[in-house]
């Protein structure tokens, strides 16, 4: 890639980043609340007695309301997801696509499982749940992310560093050096 190229490409990615994060991550909350909603009203009625009140993010499993809030979507650990993806220059643009989707489907998968969980821990009254909770909201999803980025740039042979890589190509470029 030329000097003209990456600097555009520096410039889309980032651009990108900057307007997906305006409105308090409103995208990732609007297209992930339904897909994590759904699929867990279908496993939920798999095995209890299930009502789903979509229009406040409210799924009666044994007529106890679980609420699905924003923190339970995880807009903001797809939105990391996304940034570790577009800050990492020299990635082709179908390959991008690719981790992008990838990243994303375990993530939501994984978060589905672990909404499942806690709610049978917390139907059950388990001893455990407010640690699980915890742990799994404080730390969990951030251990899940990185693990998730570590593993696409080993599968797909990364080489490039989140920011710093196009950080030095700048600085390279400039009139500092």
């Amino acid at each position: 890639m030329n000097k003209k190229d990456n600097l555009k490409s520096i410039f889309i990615r980032y651009f990108l980043l900057l307007i997906l994060s305006i409105n308090g991550l409103f995208v990732f909350y609007f297209i992930f609340t339904p897909i994590t909603i759904f699929p867990l009203y279908f496993i939920f009625s798999a095995f209890f007695d299930t009502l789903l009140d979509f229009a406040n993010s409210i799924i009666y499993v044994q007529s106890i309301p679980i609420e699905i809030i924003d923190a339970c979507v995880a807009g903001s650990a797809y939105y990391l997801l996304l940034i570790f993806n577009l800050s990492t220059p020299q990635i082709k643009i179908s390959t991008r696509l690719k981790m992008i989707s990838f990243s994303f489907l375990i993530f939501l998968i994984t978060n589905i499982i672990r909404i499942f969980v806690l709610t049978v821990m917390y139907i059950y009254q388990s001893p455990f749940f407010e640690i699980a909770h915890k742990v799994s909201w404080y730390a969990g999803s951030v251990i899940v992310v990185i693990l998730i980025w570590f593993y696409q740039v080993k599968a797909y042979k990364i080489l490039e560093i989140p920011f710093y890589s196009d950080l030095k190509f700048l600085y390279k470029k400039s009139f500092l050096k």
